[in-house]
């Protein structure tokens, strides 16, 4: 067999990777079918509101996620590439039904919008069941980082390749082309998601309950709070940027290329902290270090200093999302791993959604920009101090202490004891009334007496009659 890597089959994690870069093409071609004027038509107030239903809507998707396909990717044996395979699949179905009612006017291009929702949910499936397939992939939890960067990189890179022939093809044509162009990439990331490795996951249900309280541990819990943070100052520069700069145009422009560079950067340079710092000081430092230049474009002042502090929050940002995968898929316990991204990715919506809300309260630039830099520079050294403080300490599966545990054993084991003594005297007692209950039996007769030989072996003479003279 030729050992030329060119004609050696791909890898898992080159499968995962191809499928990921059709996926995104997919949603690029999606999202560019379904853009329109929604945000920025009318007055300030209106669009605010548009925003702000828009920002709820968001939420709704992880109402289905969380409690249906997070534990369907832990419970179904090879679960997470059929769930990977279903949410491909259900994106092409539901492009096709879109595609026939996008251009038709009410009542019937009022079912465009369920469907829509439909699609982003199937949308969160695959983000969540895809990060839960990375640790599957790879031979070694050094390179979560390294694997989880260049899926990143491949969703910055690839969905400008779907996002522009699909705003082309909607000029030129039609919204209806646009979504079967969309639909025929998702079917080809439905084929490349059926070539994925199938895993079994073998636990009994004390080792699933055992790691599904490994999730409350205090690293866990501390990098979940500090990616929250994080994703919050996100929703928070995105939408105060894009109502601070409503009427330029220009530097709206400018501060989304400033953002999506930062994005690029951060995922860029991940691998190469992670080679000489742990996912903890990745994420403690994605907070400090963007309050800090945060601060700085405060004091710059002027779209450029919007500019920076965005640069910078973006970085951190994806700095920081890496470090979390990463330090999620390497302590995380792996029966419940889909729970687990689909618990932490709702939380991190909601909390993007408040900082969203947030980001359109009215005010100067400086001083939202001041506050922002306030709340990540508190998160950074919580987290920081956090992490020193559990650093003596040994690590446990649950947060109340061994002697608690203890405690609770001797307890357990005596209503135990308490309850087999009582279940034992019940026994008893029921064995003794059952028989007191029982009826008596009759009297016994008398022993005959032994039967007496004659001397010379005859028979025994019959007894006499009772009742002389018969009847």
């Amino acid at each position: 067999m030729s050992s030329d890597p060119r004609f050696l089959p791909p890898t898992p994690f080159t499968r995962l990777v191809r499928l990921q870069a059709a996926s995104v093409i997919g949603d690029g071609a999606l999202a560019g079918s379904l853009v329109g004027s929604l945000f920025f038509s009318g007055t300030t107030s209106g669009a605010r509101d548009k925003v702000l239903l828009a920002l709820v809507l968001t939420l709704l998707p992880f109402a289905v996620v969380t409690p249906l396909l997070g534990p369907a990717l832990d419970r179904v044996q090879g679960g997470r590439r059929l769930i990977t395979v279903l949410c491909c699949l259900g994106r092409c179905v539901l492009c096709l039904v879109m595609s026939r009612y996008v251009t038709k006017p009410s009542p019937e291009g009022l079912l465009i919008y369920p469907l829509a929702f439909g699609a982003l949910v199937f949308g969160k499936g695959y983000a969540i069941s895809r990060s839960a397939l990375v640790p599957t992939v790879v031979d070694d939890a050094n390179e979560l980082v390294r694997a989880n960067s260049r899926i990143a990189l491949i969703s910055n890179v690839f969905t400008p390749v779907g996002l522009l022939p699909a705003l082309a093809m909607e000029k030129i044509f039609d919204a209806d082309v646009s979504l079967v162009f969309a639909a025929l990439v998702f079917a080809v990331a439905t084929g490349l998601a059926w070539k994925l490795p199938r895993t079994e996951i073998k636990t009994d249900r004390q080792s699933q309950r055992l790691e599904r309280a490994e999730l409350h541990q205090p690293s866990v819990l501390l990098a979940g709070s500090a990616m929250g943070v994080l994703r919050g100052t996100v929703g928070f520069t995105s939408f105060f940027a894009a109502f601070a700069f409503r009427d330029d145009k220009f530097v709206l422009g400018l501060v989304a290329t400033f953002a999506v560079a930062g994005a690029f950067i951060g995922n860029l340079s991940a691998p190469a902290i992670r080679s000489f710092a742990r996912e903890e000081v990745m994420l403690s430092g994605a907070l400090l270090g963007a309050a800090i230049v945060t601060v700085f474009g405060a004091l710059l002042g002027g779209s450029f200093g919007f500019g920076v502090a965005a640069l910078a929050i973006a970085i951190g940002s994806a700095t920081g999302k890496l470090g979390f995968d990463s330090l999620l898929q390497r302590d995380g316990p792996d029966a419940v791993r889909g729970r687990a991204f689909a618990m932490f990715e709702a939380r991190f919506q909601i909390i993007w959604v408040i900082g969203g809300m947030l980001g359109l309260i009215p005010v100067s630039k400086g001083v939202g920009l001041v506050c922002l830099a306030l709340v990540l520079l508190f998160a950074g050294i919580s987290y920081a101090a956090g992490l020193r403080a559990a650093r003596g300490r040994v690590s446990r599966s649950k947060l109340r202490p061994d002697a608690v545990d203890r405690a609770f054993d001797r307890a357990k084991a005596g209503v135990r004891e308490r309850l087999r003594d009582r279940s034992a005297a019940r026994k008893a007692s029921g064995r003794a009334s059952s028989r007191g209950r029982r009826r008596p039996s009759p009297p016994r007769r008398p022993p005959l007496p032994p039967r007496r030989e004659l001397p010379d072996g005859g028979p025994r003479p019959e007894p006499p009659d009772v009742f002389p003279g018969g009847s």
